[in-house]
Formats: C-alpha cells, structure tokens, sequence
C-alpha cells in the first residue's frame, strides 16, 4: 500500500529531463496535479514517462488498486493514465490485468 503522506508527496521537483521540450513537464501540471492528459503522443509520451518514473519503482509488483493510488495523486482519471502507460509500454500488465510491473 502506499504511504498516505499528502496528496502529490511522492513527486520531485518537475523538469524537462532533457526531453527537448521547450516547457517541460511542469507546464502540464497545477498546484501539483495534472491539469490535462496530453492528446498529443510526443507530449504525452513525456508525461508518462516522467510518471513512471517518480510513481513506480523498479523491481516491484503493484496490483490495480496500488498502481490507481499512485495515479490518482495527479489525476482523477488514473484508469486512463493507467492505460496509457501500458499501451506505452511503461508498465506490463500480467493477463488477468491483476499485477503491474514498472519496464524501465
């Protein structure tokens, strides 16, 4: 389960990480919490990414609920993100969608 410290506690500082985004990654976020899921795939892709990166750990199984958790701390619609990252191949999902497992 994760740790109940406050919404958006586990994210860094937001920065472009050398994506080539002109704005970063903070520009899509507001008083910590993602204002809009990116429609266009490059700007998405970073996002996610970045998500990806401060959320989930490597080497370590999440099941639905935990991997909703984490997402919801930036944005209501984690069943979105949460797709989103698989279609992107962040995250593997086991068959039965009952585990998830962080790619890189």
């Amino acid at each position: 389960m994760l740790p109940r410290t406050g919404r958006c506690a586990r994210l860094p500082a937001l920065s472009d990480n050398g994506t080539g985004s002109s704005r970063g990654v903070s520009a899509l976020f507001s008083g910590g919490r993602l204002t809009a899921i990116p429609r266009k795939a490059v700007r998405r892709g970073q996002l996610l990414t970045h998500l990806t990166e401060t959320l989930f750990a490597r080497d370590r199984e999440y099941n639905e609920r935990e991997v909703d958790e984490a997402l919801l701390t930036v944005h209501e619609d984690c069943s979105g993100l949460r797709r989103h990252l698989v279609i992107a191949g962040l995250l593997t999902r086991t068959r039965d969608g009952g585990s998830y497992r962080r790619v890189r």
